[in-house]
């Protein structure tokens, strides 16, 4: 099963309107935190990261409409769930953390980390919800190989990433954070945000 290519492309489409947007949440709320003495860190990856998420959406076009894959309708319907499941993780920490998100690694040395909503139960939300949308929108188009590709690509971005983020937020965050998980969320409870 594939859905129909005019559907996926609109899906898309969506997902790139949402990247453009993102992008000018970033912009803005780095405005707000430089003008408050945050510092950035990491850019030459940044711009790694963007040039991958811009392949991917492009890759995931292409693959669907020149070779795509026929697969078992419960993977198509699993994948749709997935990328709605992740886009709400997404969101839920983006909100959480509020001005202070952002694509880039932005971060005000005297603010306290940010231990509630998604961040309760892990130490990175956002980057599980990308992992799983960059596994699952492929798969929706039956564009196996990008999926493939760009999550093995995507693994190795995170890992100087978040390597790159957690030296930058420091010892608070460290001691707020060291015994939450990186990438499978818990059901204990952690501290909350006061």
């Amino acid at each position: 099963m594939v859905i129909p290519l005019g559907w996926y492309l609109v899906l898309l489409t969506a997902l790139a309107a949402e990247r453009i947007f993102e992008l000018y949440l970033a912009r803005r709320n780095a405005r707000r935190a430089f003008s408050r003495g945050a510092i950035e860190v990491g850019q030459r990856h940044y711009h790694v990261m963007a040039a991958m998420h811009t392949a991917f959406i492009a890759s995931c076009a292409i693959e669907a409409i020149h070779s795509p894959h026929a697969l078992p309708p419960a993977i198509v319907w699993g994948a749709l769930v997935a990328e709605a499941l992740a886009q709400a993780l997404r969101y839920w920490a983006v909100a959480t953390l509020g001005e202070r998100w952002n694509t880039r690694v932005i971060v005000t040395p005297e603010a306290a980390p940010v231990t509630g909503g998604p961040y309760r139960f892990l130490r990175h939300p956002n980057y599980l919800a990308v992992v799983i949308e960059i596994a699952a929108v492929p798969l929706i188009g039956g564009a196996i190989v990008t999926a493939i590709v760009f999550s093995i690509l995507n693994a190795m971005v995170l890992a100087v990433r978040i390597h790159t983020e957690e030296r930058a937020l420091g010892a608070k965050w460290a001691e707020a954070f060291g015994a939450r998980p990186r990438r499978i969320p818990t059901l204990g409870h952690g501290p909350r945000a006061g």
